[in-house]
This record gives structure tokens, sequence and C-alpha cells, in this order.
């Protein structure tokens, strides 16, 4: 089975590539229904084409599954020159009115059904086999039995469902409360993710009973009256009506969907790719997941033991997530079940771990740091002396002031280092990689070094220039992580929206 992942930027791209993906999609700006996620524009196709060079075979899907209107085709045409500049092996649609401009304008590309077309039965999947699609992305709402008739009736259609990730309560994601909320349509690709907001009900037209516990019989009249409001925490005298009918609510906050158990019976009932949803989310759930799911996918090809896949797979704990349920795919009950709150992490992405340094690099970031450290205790001793201890007590004060040349160290390896939070030299650290689980760091066995002065730091953030040295050999795609100093254990945060 095809393992994809989701790519909203260059540089996700390169870390679900790293980390295993066999495919990965993306998005080009206007096009796409995560138009919030970065997606890809400018001249970044050429990043793109290196990134295929140097994984030839990784596949590159780009979504363009939005609902057009007629300007938006006008736009697409537009657009095709700049398009054809990425080596795009396949596009994800919703929309059969671009169809044929695709056919026309890539004839080497595949068409993949985008889940948004709600695809869940085998006669649709013959009409869109004879339209020219090669794959069908399935609508979240099919169970696995459904997927193996689907399957045994169109054999030679290829067949991706999603395995990881949020779930949309609406129907195979076409919602219409967040533009109902805010203005902000999800089928345009501006979802505000309203289902998962924190709301307060009440009815100001309908008698409730003066006692703690209604009877079902009461609750299900008053829920069904049409009179219930809603009022979302953040907007206080705002009410916005809500209907409870036989088999539904009008607003609920769907679990995270979780399979990685699961993939044998996916293989079984014939699926071709397993996706994983999240082009708006970070490059450290990217890397996590994709890793964790090429592990499970590797021990169930029996490329790797059940043991050795395991600790990979308990790292899915440790990314942004909610609860999780198994969807449609056993039970419908199992995705009417729902949560509250934000997604969350105990760790943050502290930093991008680059290529060594080494050589004549090596040797003038050390020469540079000998030099600096030498012209301070020259110029110090042409102090006068009473200048020169109040210099000295500065500096036992202010700590982040002294300057400390590294030191070489046999064995140890020194890399470039993107920080992207507060990276402190005091603390321990963690190393995650495509080859290895985690190694945790302690202070004393790395350090921090300024690109520019080849002095120690005490700490970084972003916007710093630095490389860690340390007495680890690390591989291509390592990342950097930290425990979240806001995190509170037992405790959702609100994390933003």
């Amino acid at each position: 089975m095809e393992l994809l992942s989701p790519a909203g930027n260059v540089e996700k791209l390169k870390y679900a590539y790293a980390y295993g993906a066999d495919a990965a999609y993306i998005g080009l700006k206007k096009f796409s229904l995560r138009v919030k996620a970065d997606n890809f524009y400018d001249d970044e196709y050429k990043k793109v084409i290196e990134l295929k060079k140097k994984y030839p075979q990784k596949r590159l899907h780009c979504a363009l599954n939005i609902s057009f209107h007629d300007e938006e085709i006008d736009s697409l045409k537009e657009n095709l020159d700049y398009f054809k500049q990425y080596p795009i092996d396949a596009f994800i649609v919703q929309d059969i009115g671009i169809v044929p401009l695709l056919q026309k304008e890539f004839p080497h590309a595949q068409l993949h059904l985008s889940t948004q077309a709600s695809c869940v039965n085998s006669e649709a999947v013959k009409m869109y086999q004879k339209m020219g699609f090669s794959r069908v992305v399935l609508g979240r709402e099919i169970s696995i039995n459904q997927i193996k008739r689907i399957k045994d009736s169109v054999p030679d259609m290829e067949i991706e469902t999603f395995v990881h990730g949020a779930m949309c309560i609406a129907y195979a994601g076409r919602c219409l409360m967040s533009a109902y909320l805010t203005g902000r349509s999800a089928q345009s690709g501006f979802c505000s993710h309203t289902c998962r907001w924190n709301f307060n009900l009440s009815t100001d037209k309908v008698s409730v009973p003066d006692k703690k516990i209604l009877t079902l019989k009461e609750a299900k009249e008053i829920a069904q009256s049409g009179t219930l409001q809603i009022e979302e925490e953040q907007r206080p005298g705002e009410y916005f009506p809500i209907f409870e009918g036989e088999d539904f609510t009008a607003i609920l906050s769907s679990k995270d969907l979780r399979m990685i158990e699961h993939l044998d019976d996916l293989k079984k009932a014939g699926v071709d790719s397993l996706k994983i949803e999240g082009r708006m989310k970070s490059i450290y759930y990217v890397a996590m997941v994709t890793r964790a799911y090429r592990k499970a996918l590797d021990a169930l090809d029996g490329k790797i033991s059940v043991q050795q896949a395991k600790p990979f797979i308990d790292e899915l704990e440790n990314v942004s997530h909610r609860e999780s349920t198994t969807g449609f795919y056993y039970n419908k009950a199992d995705a009417d079940k729902t949560t509250i709150g934000a997604s969350d992490s105990k760790y943050q992405l502290a930093a991008q771990i680059g290529e060594q340094v080494q050589g004549q690099t090596f040797e003038d970031l050390y020469n540079e740091g000998q030099k600096r450290y030498s012209d301070f205790c020259e110029n110090l001793e042409k102090m006068h002396p009473a200048a020169r201890e109040a210099r000295l007590k500065d500096l036992e004060i202010h700590t982040d002031r002294k300057l400390i040349p590294f030191e070489k160290k046999d064995g140890w390896k020194m890399y470039y280092c993107t920080a992207m939070n507060m990276i402190k030299a005091s603390d321990e650290i963690e190393l995650v990689s495509p080859d290895f689980c985690c190694i945790k760091v302690s202070p004393s066995d790395f350090e921090i070094i300024s690109l520019e002065t080849g002095l120690k730091l005490n700490w970084i953030c972003d916007g710093h220039p630095a490389v860690i040295y340390l007495n680890q050999k690390l591989p291509e795609g390592t990342l950097l992580r930290t425990i979240d100093p806001d995190y509170v254990e037992g405790k959702i945060r609100d994390t933003g929206r």
C-alpha cells in the first residue's frame, strides 16, 4: 500500500519524503481546500523539482479540490503554464468541470477523485472510471466491508482512504457552519473549524422543568423544538439556532481518525493508498505521523518486526491530537462519538538539524571563536585594573555576555541548527529522525555555538544563526524537540483556531 502524506509547503514536503512517505499531496494557491496552508507559489517549483530528483521513486499529487466558479476556471486557465512547471504525477479533483481541461493540458498526470465528491458506491466508481479517473479517494463515511465490495466490483480502480488526522462532522467535509458563523466557507478552503469551538447551549422560548435531570421525553421535546440556541464563548451576545434530529445534532466536534492498528484490515479490503490528513499541520506532525505509519507498514510487510515498529507508533501520543476513533470503518456509532478541546502535545519543535559542518568550514568557525576570545583577553589586560575588575564582575552577573569559544572534542559532530523555538544550553533536548526513534541528550553532551562568532551560546531562538555540537552522528532530516514550557499534563490548552 502507498503511504500518502500531507505537505502544506516545501519544507513539509521534504520531511514527508524523508520520513517515509511514498507520495505527498500539495495544494496550489487559490485552488486548494486548504488555502490557509502555506501552499506552493512563485518559483517553489524549482525546489520541488530538486526534491523529486533526490527521491525519484516518490510521487507528487496536487489538490485542485475546490468547487470551481467560472471565474476560478478562468484563473486556472491563466495559470496553466505555471502549473506545468511542477512535476505533478496526479491531480486530486472533485469538480468534474475541470476534468477535460486537465486531461488536455496534463495528459501524463493521473486523475484522482477527491473525497469531497462523496463517492461511496461501486456504481459511482465505475462512472468516474469511464471519465478517466484512475483513483478514487472514497468518502470517509464508508466501512471496510463496503470498501471491499467496491474493490471487488472495480478491481482495476485504485482505492485511497484516510487513515489518520482530523475528521469533519459534515458529510465528506461539505460543511456550511463555518460560512454561517464566520463568513469563511469550507468549500472555498477557508474552514475555521467552527465545530471545535466551545458553545453555551440555552433556550428562552421553551419551559424547562424545574429539576436537574430531565426525562428522555422532556429532553427530546426541547432538543427538537427548534428553539435551542448556542452562544460561542468568544462571541457573547451572538446567538445561533441548533437542532437535534432523530439521529444527528447540528453541531458536533469529531474525534481524530486513527487506523494505525488496523492496516491489515485495510489491505485485505483492497485499499491501495493510505492518506494522512494535515496540510495545515506542522513539520513535526508531518514527520512523526508519516514515520509511525511507515514503520507500521514495514512491520505489516515483514521488513521489520512488530516490536521494532512499536516505539515509533507509540510516538503518535507525542504529536498534537485529540481523542481518536476508527471513524466509520467498523461501526457508525464510533464516528458519532464526539470530543472537546483543541489538539495538543507536550513537545514543541525546537529546531531543524541541517548538514554536518566539517572540513575547512569547521576549522574557520573554530579559529573565529579562538580569535575573538584571544582579542577579548588581550583587551582585558590593557584595561585599568579597576575597569577590568568591574568588567569581570559584570560578566559574573550577566553570564550571557561571557565569551567562551568551543573546543574540539573527539567523537563530537557539528550540524547547522535552524531554531524555531527557544533552545537553552542548560536543558535536556530530544532528537528524532527517520532512522532512530528518539535520543535524549543531556546539557553536558551538547553545545550551542554561534555560526557568526564561533562562541558558545546559552540559548537560541528563531533568527539566531547557530550550529549544534554534540556527541552524536545525526542522519539527514533530524529534528530537535523540547518540552513545551506551557504544557500542563492532563490539560488541553486553547492553542488558537
